[in-house]
């Protein structure tokens, strides 16, 4: 186990705690204003940029892909927290403040969908049974390219998964460094 310092464990806590509370706040108060999904709602902003708050349940991922994988994604999605954590505060990674804030976005995004396929949001099937799918309800429309319908957890987990490429895109590995100074190295001693 690598030494992290202190403060990124507060870091990490906090930007997951206030991530979370976004979305499951923003998840409650734009289902109990608009109600379940019911296909009637107006664009708030109408033009080549459309933008609507649009309820619907999603029982797959992006785009509505794998539609009735719910338990699958459930646990992925557990898998993958504890993949983060491992990564953070066993691996080490959380000595870099960049990806302790990346990874706090991924967690915080992958817990409150989480929450919604566990069917902890309160919403049943008409017969009764739990529903376990994703409350998504951010639809924007470009010209006639329709976007998918998502929520604040799919911002976050977007949001840390662009960090993680920038990271890797930008991030030498100390084995690549060390082996492009070596040769240098030996030039300036002959």
């Amino acid at each position: 186990m690598k030494s992290v310092p202190a403060n990124r464990y507060w870091i990490f806590g906090l930007l997951v705690v206030v991530g979370l509370a976004a979305d499951l706040v923003s998840k409650r108060i734009v289902f109990q204003f608009l109600g379940a999904p019911d296909g009637s709602t107006n664009w708030l902003i109408d033009s080549w940029l459309k933008f609507r708050l649009y309820t619907t349940f999603n029982e797959g991922a992006l785009w509505g892909i794998g539609q009735g994988w719910t338990g699958m994604f459930a646990v992925f999605s557990i898998a993958a927290a504890i993949g983060v954590m491992y990564w953070l505060f066993v691996a080490g990674a959380a000595r870099s403040s960049w990806l302790t804030v990346a990874l706090a976005f991924v967690m915080a995004g992958t817990l409150g969908n989480l929450f919604d396929r566990a069917g902890m949001h309160g919403w049943a099937r008409p017969d009764g049974e739990s529903l376990n799918a994703v409350r998504d309800f951010l639809h924007f429309r470009f010209g006639t390219f329709d976007w998918a319908i998502f929520n604040i957890a799919d911002v976050l987990l977007v949001t840390g998964a662009i960090m993680l490429g920038i990271q890797s895109f930008f991030h030498e590995s100390k084995e690549e460094t060390t082996s492009e100074e070596e040769p240098a190295s030996s030039q300036q001693a002959a």
